[in-house]
């Protein structure tokens, strides 16, 4: 698992002081940076260098989130295809779990614009951040 911690911005909230549930999506995607270098340490981002799209993602608000406290994100990987795998995160806020999530991230060429089966060595490493009923 992974843990990446975000200070609320005075933008991120809406009319009712809550962090608005847009932003979530952008925390999530920062808690997936660490996941992204196993495919590229240095995330070099460009045009048949990079091999990762994102397919699917949800989001399930389960507490509120505001704007006085740091966020921790928690991710993890909650399951490895043959071409896919699906990444779990969960917000807390003062020790309370607020929004879960899950996001199914493909392996993908960009040149051939297909999805290819996930390097071995990858899934191992990827295998290391497995969810598990402990964690």
């Amino acid at each position: 698992m992974f843990t990446t911690t975000v200070t609320p911005r005075f933008g991120d909230i809406d009319g009712l002081g809550h962090i608005n549930n847009t932003v979530l999506a952008g925390w999530f995607e920062l808690g997936r940076n660490p996941l992204f270098r196993i495919f590229d340490p240095n995330l070099q981002v460009a045009h048949g260098v990079w091999p990762l799209i994102m397919a699917h993602a949800e989001y399930d608000f389960v507490g509120e989130l505001f704007f006085q406290h740091d966020v921790e994100i928690r991710s993890s990987i909650s399951r490895i295809g043959t071409k896919s795998f699906t990444v779990y995160h969960e917000a807390w806020q003062e020790g309370r779990l607020c929004t879960t999530g899950n996001a199914v991230i493909v392996h993908f060429d960009f040149i051939s614009r297909k999805s290819t089966p996930i390097p071995e060595d990858k899934k191992r490493v990827l295998a290391e951040h497995l969810k598990t009923q402990e964690n």
